[in-house]
C-alpha cells in the first residue's frame, strides 16, 4: 500500500521522465512544445494525458463554460472525425458528449485508454510512454491542420 505522498512522488517521477523523453520532439510546425501541458490556443479545448494504478489515458477535453460553444466544438470534431482517425491511425477512440462530470463541469471527451498498466510500477513506464507518445504527436499533427476551424 502506498501513501499519498509516495503516489504523488512516483507520478511526478513518471511525468518528469516523460517530459524529458519528449523534450527533443518538435511540434508538427517544427517548434518546441510542452507536451505535458499542451496548449491548443483555443479556450475550452485541451489535450490531456493521465496515468494511474490501472490505466493510462489520453483525451481531447472539451470544457467550454458556454454550452453552445462546447457543442459547436464537439460537432466540429465529429465533422473532422475521419481526419482525426487518419492522423491517429486508429478508429477506436471513445466519444462522450457532455454526459459526465470532470472537475465539477459537464465536459465532452474523445479518449483512448490503455488498461492494465500501473504508473506506480516503473517497469510499466515504457508501455505507458509507448502508448502516449505517438498519440499526443498525432493529436498535434491533427491540430496543426485543423486549429483554424475551431477558432470561433
Amino acid at each position: 500500500m502506498y501513501t499519498r505522498e509516495e503516489i504523488s512522488k512516483q507520478k511526478q517521477a513518471f511525468w518528469t521522465a516523460f517530459g524529458k523523453y519528449m523534450r527533443p520532439v518538435l511540434s508538427a510546425d517544427g517548434l518546441p512544445v510542452s507536451w505535458l501541458n499542451y496548449k491548443t490556443g483555443v479556450p475550452g479545448i485541451s489535450f490531456k494525458m493521465d496515468a494511474d494504478r490501472d490505466h493510462a489515458v489520453i483525451m481531447i477535453l472539451l470544457s467550454n463554460s458556454n454550452a453552445t460553444i462546447q457543442q459547436a466544438h464537439y460537432d466540429q470534431f465529429l465533422q473532422l472525425k475521419g481526419m482525426l482517425e487518419d492522423s491517429l491511425e486508429e478508429q477506436d477512440w471513445i466519444w462522450q458528449q457532455a454526459d459526465r462530470e470532470i472537475a465539477g463541469k459537464n465536459n465532452s471527451t474523445i479518449s483512448k485508454t490503455l488498461k492494465g498498466v500501473n504508473v506506480l510500477n516503473p517497469s510499466d513506464w515504457a508501455a505507458i510512454i509507448s502508448f502516449l507518445k505517438p498519440r499526443i504527436i498525432a493529436l498535434d499533427n491533427f491540430w496543426s491542420m485543423t486549429k483554424p476551424a475551431f477558432e470561433l
